[in-house]
């Protein structure tokens, strides 16, 4: 038997669960990252996303210069509001 390739390191998501979520209609890589987790490990989608856009690629027949690619947002944390009225 052949072992499912990882495709998603940090997450051990497989090729197989990839590939069952783009046959389902999500083919842009924001939408398997909220239905998998990809992209959201360590290394914050820099090794696997480039491998989802290629099975998207290759599963569709979307060329990947058209296939829309990850939204980035900046890290938030909580500040507590004595440190705001410092500032001021």
């Amino acid at each position: 038997m052949k072992k499912d390739k990882i495709v998603c390191r940090c997450k051990e998501i497989t090729e197989k669960e990839i590939i069952q979520i783009i046959k389902k209609g999500i083919v842009d890589i924001d939408g398997i990252k909220r239905a998998l987790g990809t992209g959201m490990g360590l290394c914050q989608g820099k090794t696997c996303t480039p491998l989802i856009t290629k099975l998207i690629s290759q599963i569709t027949g979307i060329p990947i210069k058209q296939i829309k690619s990850q939204s980035s947002r900046s890290p938030v944390r909580p500040v507590p509001v004595r440190i705001i009225s410092e500032l001021e």
